[in-house]
């Protein structure tokens, strides 16, 4: 029994065929794998990416790995940045039973190794979904409320299992050497609430992935780890993190109920529960003028609440991209939400400012749960509205239509890359299973400009 759950997983991550995948499920891996190249082309306008550029940079003198939107870097500076990048700015995917976000830990190692042995793009999609099923299955095992009552933060927990089983897909390995790359990769599993409020929460992410990496190519070398680690009584992740979690889930349905297709996507760049304030306030603001707005309540759950209720006097960029009064008041200003809402100009507007601070208030309702929200305006007349979110847009229930994903990538993408290959890496995603070379596309992505 000790053995079974890791090794289970690690059989399915060995063995995974793209052709016994369902469409649907493709589908839904394609759409999470461009959303996180739109997130990472945005990555570069993030406050601290110059510092992690530094970092990567130093991990190699070597170029051979594509940086996406621009250069090259090392495999393991690369994949570092790649991480970074993709969630440098709060608008990447998010699985929230873990409240984990997926994409920053599988696809930089991925789409790295995929371009250094260029592999096809149906390789490089097998990948992709064995490493967002093994991460998201992980996280499930852990049994979230008890995980996280002990104050662990998911993606730099889980994010090396699905790091490694994307890139033990991609060299070959059998069930057993993937197995052994995860008792690497869980050996490495850290991170912690006490930094959320800063970037290091981003940094558990990118960490993540470097971890897997390297888990994957020790495991390559034969080096020996245990093939237990989920469930080894003495150390094993679910007894240490959870107090013996809940393994049964991590491998229940496995191969047949595809866990990847609860991951949500974000439209806004904002945090996972301001999605549910945004879809609320979505509801209202076309039938209301800015002007004429005298007040806002918010109603958030407690965990909500508990994280973006408190930033009604935002200092910068992070605190803004963390603030339930910043969002809601800049949504109903514009009527949009881009990180060109994120740059000073917009949040340090002093009338901006004094209308989050003093018109929005942001209350805790504890009737609602995780994933909801109500959004109620006044006007100056005395007239009120209110409109409730049940599931986010974006989120399985409610989900982005491709054509919102597209748009998404192309909001970011054709400042950097030019429209011609912002045109040809969404044919070449859509398309994946026919690319006949990953590095064609990881060649796309690493130029900063189209050529004339």
């Amino acid at each position: 029994m000790s053995r079974e759950t890791t090794e289970r997983l690690a059989g399915f991550a060995a063995t995974l065929r793209l052709d016994a995948v369902p469409e649907d499920v493709r589908q839904a891996a394609k759409a999470l794998l461009l959303d996180a190249l739109a997130c990472a082309l945005a990555g570069h306008r993030g406050e601290e990416t110059g510092q992690v550029r530094a970092l990567a940079s130093a991990l190699g003198a070597s170029a051979e790995s594509a940086v996406i939107g621009g250069g090259g870097m090392s495999l393991a500076g690369a994949t570092l940045m790649n991480g970074y990048l993709i969630t440098a700015v709060t608008m990447c995917d998010v699985h929230r039973a873990t409240l984990t976000h997926v994409t920053p830990e599988i696809v930089p190692p991925a789409l790295a190794v995929a371009a250094r042995d260029d592999a096809s793009g149906a390789d490089l999609l097998a990948a992709v979904i064995a490493g967002l099923e093994v991460m998201t299955r992980v996280g499930l095992g852990l049994d979230y409320p008890a995980f996280r009552a002990k104050g662990w933060h998911g993606p730099g927990v889980t994010g090396p299992f699905g790091a490694a089983a994307a890139c033990g897909r991609l060299l070959g390995f059998d069930a057993d050497r993937m197995a052994r790359a995860f008792g690497l990769a869980g050996s490495q599993s850290a991170g912690t609430f006490a930094a959320w409020g800063t970037p290091t929460v981003k940094w558990h992410q990118c960490r993540a992935a470097l971890s897997g990496l390297m888990a994957a190519l020790l495991a390559e070398q034969g080096f020996s780890a245990a093939r237990n680690f989920l469930t080894a009584p003495d150390g094993g992740l679910y007894a240490t993190y959870a107090d013996g979690g809940l393994p049964e889930l991590a491998t229940r349905d496995l191969g047949r109920r595809w866990e990847l297709q609860q991951i949500a996507l974000r439209l806004w760049p904002a945090a996972t529960a301001l999605q549910d304030v945004l879809t609320a306030l979505a509801g209202l603001a076309d039938d209301v003028a800015f002007a004429d707005v005298a007040r806002v309540r918010l109603a958030l759950p407690k965990v909500a609440f508990d994280m973006h209720g408190g930033f009604a006097a935002y200092k910068a960029k992070f605190e803004a991209l963390l603030s339930a009064h910043y969002v809601a008041a800049v949504y109903l200003r514009d009527r949009r939400l881009t990180l060109d809402q994120f740059e000073p100009d917009c949040y340090d507007d002093p009338a901006l400012r004094r209308f989050a601070a003093e018109r929005v208030e942001v209350v805790l309702d504890p009737e609602l749960s995780g994933g909801q929200a109500v959004a109620e305006i006044g006007t100056a007349t005395g007239a009120r509205r209110s409109a409730r979110c049940a599931h986010a847009l974006g989120t399985p229930q409610n989900p982005l239509s491709r054509a919102q994903v597209e748009e998404k990538f192309r909001t970011y993408a054709e400042p950097v890359l030019g429209p011609r290959r912002t045109d040809r890496t969404i044919a070449a995603v859509g398309a994946l299973e026919q690319l006949a070379s990953s590095r064609e596309l990881a060649s796309w992505l690493g130029a900063r400009e189209e050529a004339s």
